[in-house]
């Protein structure tokens, strides 16, 4: 496995293996392999003796298929079949965003006012679909986990794109939505009561009227009516809810968590990647390294491109370059008939060139390459272009008025003389789809050495840019990976890599 001259190896078992590493969250873009590199993560952990757990922000299911259970829900389920011998063992879980926002509210309300809340029209469309929501559930779930200490790792698949970090906002977006001047317009009847209060709220609402009846006909016409009811039951929450995503905003940065930006050789998904470790930079968020996905390799890398279309298109020309003479042959084939010189002399049939050529005698006499040319045509002439009449002379047979050689041996020879066309031409096409089939691999192979030389330019060109960020680089499988093993294989992979820095 190849790395770049200037970028050191991310060591996958150590980060792992340290108990004071506590959280590793998995961020990049969609496709590049973010949830399988999460799940193989959370299998390598837990059988190296950690009991850990992998919480899945991505809706897709692909988590839970290769992992070997039906569902994931909101509640960690154990892993079967990891091999516990070390210790550890492994739950999943899918973040479900309108049951965690539940779970808080049942905590943190008493009976009735959470029956109220989660009644509200308001919260059951906020809670579902509200922009920003996910990204915050997911912290307080992350939250949750680490609060309780039972995990001694706890793995982070966030969602694919730029808005993987967006949890990283959910704090200063939910501050500034309950600091906003509508929620305090909506709290206000909630905190003067009474007649007076709804006469503030309509003063403050009168600028608003046309917004609020856009609205009313949007949503339905009670729509300030249940804002104001979710206000007022969520009032004493929202310093809980902002105090919680600071705290979980300050996890994120503590020593014990561990960035992995997850990427594919391609140049967007590298660009994005590009993107998440200026912003983790920023954030002063720890990153622990890049992992390059689906990196494509071959067994036969000394033969390149160059070399393995010229040899496709020397087994498509029927092998021209492999003849010793080249196209000389062709060029040098007999012409229909000798032409007159224009000085008037004899003209000489196919005088080509003269050489000298020594008999078993001791004899020297001359040759031309024509007649080289010519032999070697011969002899490269397929059987079969004789004639009936010499094929039965020379078995000693003549031919009857059917075409059938007669003679003592004559029927025998002839199905010989068949046989032996038969075979020469079997061989012959044989040959050729071989040809065929060999010049198709040479071009797939140079198809695959310039695959390889571009994601080598991109790889390198990242880390030109990034040269302190650690990487690691798994290698393409020949198929998706849907079990325990597969995930085995992945994490295997990433242990895998080279030692020193600048091995090629």
């Amino acid at each position: 496995m190849a790395t770049p001259l200037d970028a050191d190896a991310l060591d996958i078992d150590p980060l792992l293996d340290d108990p004071a590493t506590r959280i590793v969250v998995c961020c990049g873009s969609g496709g590049v392999g973010k949830t399988t590199t999460a799940a193989a993560l959370g299998v390598r952990a837990a059988e190296r003796g950690r009991r850990t757990v992998v919480l899945t922000i991505d809706p897709a299911r692909r988590l839970a298929q290769s992992m070997g259970l039906s569902e994931l829900d909101n509640t960690p389920r154990e892993v079967p079949g990891i091999d516990k011998a070390a210790g550890g063992e492994l739950h999943a879980m899918m973040l479900d965003m309108k049951r965690t926002f539940d779970e808080i509210v049942e905590t943190h309300a008493d009976t009735d006012r959470a029956k109220a809340i989660l009644e509200n029209p308001f919260y059951q469309s906020l809670s579902t679909g509200f922009a920003g929501t996910q990204e915050y559930m997911a912290m307080e779930k992350l939250g949750q986990l680490r609060a309780g200490d039972e995990w001694d790792l706890i793995v982070v698949d966030t969602p694919p794109s730029r808005s993987a970090l967006d949890f990283l906002d959910a704090p200063g977006r939910l501050g500034s939505f309950l600091d906003g001047k509508f929620i305090k317009l909506m709290m206000a009847p909630a905190r003067v009561g009474g007649r007076a209060g709804m006469k503030v709220v309509n003063l403050g609402m009168a600028g608003l009227s046309l917004f609020t009846g856009a609205l009313n006909k949007l949503l339905g016409a009670g729509l300030l009516r249940d804002v104001q009811t979710f206000i007022a039951a969520m009032d004493t929450m929202f310093g809980g809810f902002r105090t919680r995503a600071d705290a979980t905003y300050r996890l994120l940065q503590a020593p014990g968590t561990a960035f992995l930006v997850v990427a594919a050789p391609e140049r967007d998904a590298l660009r994005e990647a590009a993107y998440f470790v200026e912003r983790l930079a920023a954030d002063r968020m720890p990153l622990a390294g890049l992992v390059l996905n689906r990196v494509h390799g071959s067994e036969a890398a000394g033969l390149s491109a160059e070399r393995a279309l010229a040899a496709a298109e020397n087994l498509e020309d029927g092998g021209i370059v492999d003849r010793e003479g080249g196209k000389v042959l062709d060029r040098d084939a007999p012409s229909a008939g000798p032409a007159d010189p224009e000085d008037g002399s004899p003209a000489v049939e196919n005088p080509g060139h003269t050489r000298s050529v020594t008999t078993l005698g001791g004899n020297e006499k001359t040759e031309t390459t024509t007649e080289t040319a010519e032999r070697t045509i011969a002899e490269r002439t397929v059987p079969d272009a004789r004639s009936a009449t010499d094929r039965a002379s020379t078995h000693g047979g003549t031919p009857d008025g059917d075409g059938d050689t007669q003679g003592s041996d004559g029927g025998r020879d002839g199905d010989e003389s068949r046989d032996s066309l038969l075979e020469s031409r079997d061989s012959r096409e044989g040959s050729a789809e071989v040809s065929v089939l060999a010049a198709g691999l040479l071009r797939l192979h140079a198809d695959r050495m310039r695959l390889l030389a571009r994601e080598r330019r991109t790889r390198d060109r990242f880390m030109a840019l990034h040269p302190d960020v650690p990487l690691a680089e798994v290698a393409a499988l020949p198929g998706d990976v849907h079990d325990l093993d597969g995930l085995r294989a992945i994490g295997e992979r990433l242990a895998d890599q080279p030692r020193s820095a600048g091995s090629r």
